[in-house]
């Protein structure tokens, strides 16, 4: 059995470099996990990250805070213990509303992943 045990705490965090106020930890990489990798992302009060798509779905569990996610043509507001699935290629942004931090668990399948920016119209 290959199985791994650490805490959330020990996991470092980088900075996401086109959102704005967030950060970002692996807390289970491609590495580590056949199939999935797991993120913890945390963004500040009007932090979040632009419109983009990636070429992997996003499963996505809300920890803290709220924020506005628009997700194609749809805008929904989210808080704790919401769920949130983003299907691959699908245009998604994030706006932190505040006042606490917006954290939330972001699984992903592995396998190469391109993140397009997607410019306003």
């Amino acid at each position: 059995m290959n199985h791994k045990h650490k805490h959330a705490d020990n996991v470092p965090t980088e900075r996401v470099g086109a959102g704005s106020g967030t950060v970002r930890q692996v807390l289970i990489s491609s590495d580590e996990g056949p199939n999935f990798a797991m993120r913890r992302f945390i963004m500040e009060q009007g932090g979040g990250m632009p419109n983009h798509t990636n070429t992997v779905e996003h499963e996505q569990y809300i920890l803290n805070g709220n924020a506005r996610i628009g997700i194609g043509d749809e805008v929904i507001e989210v808080k704790r213990d919401d769920v949130v699935f983003i299907p691959a290629g699908v245009p998604h942004w994030y706006e932190s509303l505040g006042p606490e931090p917006f954290e939330f668990i972001c699984v992903v399948p592995n396998g190469p992943d391109e993140i397009r920016l997607v410019e306003d119209n």
